[in-house]
């Protein structure tokens, strides 16, 4: 194919495939049959991962909807490998972050989109309803800046068995690039990030159970110390 030849028009998919990723609420159920029909039309990714998206449609489109929404925040906002925000994979907590969130969220103002009050500009929903307001090679283009990220998530979804790799698999497709596992980085587990640090950890107190009593201290270097010690001369 020439590099000159028109792409395909991924604007609706693109909406589509931003809104399988929301939170799965009623109204989301209500839109699957046109949603499904409109990917169908449009017919921009494969036969074979168009049957996945039909199958997750059909996982969403499940009447217990309590299990579904619950499935959901387990999935995607208690761990760090499956966050739907882009900027969390790229600038974790750093400094780096904030000025990313003001130029992206300026970005999308130039064109025209403001976001709702309390919308980041980094959840990938909202960045692909950004993405599918631009000309056809120019969207493919945004898209495959963040093929890595994308790239990342698909992995972490596929570990888990979810069907809701089968999106960012679309992603990927409409972005030019090819769908691939790479290493996913384990989450650290809730009460690892919950724990308080150690208050003192550079010295023991024994004998604290005796009030009145002197109370001797004892010393106890960790590796850090002792490794500087050596460096020093000094036996630890």
């Amino acid at each position: 194919m020439s590099i000159f030849a028109p792409l395909p028009d991924v604007s609706i998919s693109l909406r589509v495939l931003a809104r399988l990723l929301a939170y799965p609420d009623a109204a989301l159920q209500a839109d699957l049959a046109d949603m499904r029909n409109a990917l169908h039309a449009q017919n921009n990714v494969s036969p074979a991962r168009l049957a996945e998206l039909d199958a997750l449609m059909g996982t969403l489109a499940h009447p217990d909807r309590i299990d579904l929404e619950s499935a959901y925040v387990e999935l995607f906002d208690r761990g760090h490998a499956t966050s739907l925000h882009l900027f969390e994979h790229v600038h974790g907590d750093s400094r780096d972050r904030g000025p990313a969130m003001i130029d992206l969220t300026q970005t999308y103002e130039k064109a025209g989109l403001f976001l709702a009050p309390g919308e980041l500009p980094d959840y990938l929903p909202v960045l692909l309803e950004f993405v599918s307001t631009q000309p056809p090679r120019e969207a493919r283009a945004f898209l495959a800046e963040m093929a890595h990220i994308f790239n990342a998530i698909f992995s972490a979804l596929q570990q888990r068995h979810s069907a809701y790799a089968s999106v960012l698999g679309a992603l990927l497709e409409l972005s030019g690039e090819k769908a691939q596992a790479v290493k996913v980085v384990p989450d650290e587990s809730i009460d690892a990030s919950w724990e308080e640090p150690v208050v003192f950890g550079g010295c023991s107190v024994k004998g604290q159970a005796k009030p009145g009593q002197a109370q001797p201290i004892h010393f106890v270097k960790n590796d850090a110390a002792r490794e500087r010690a050596a460096n020093a001369g000094v036996t630890a």
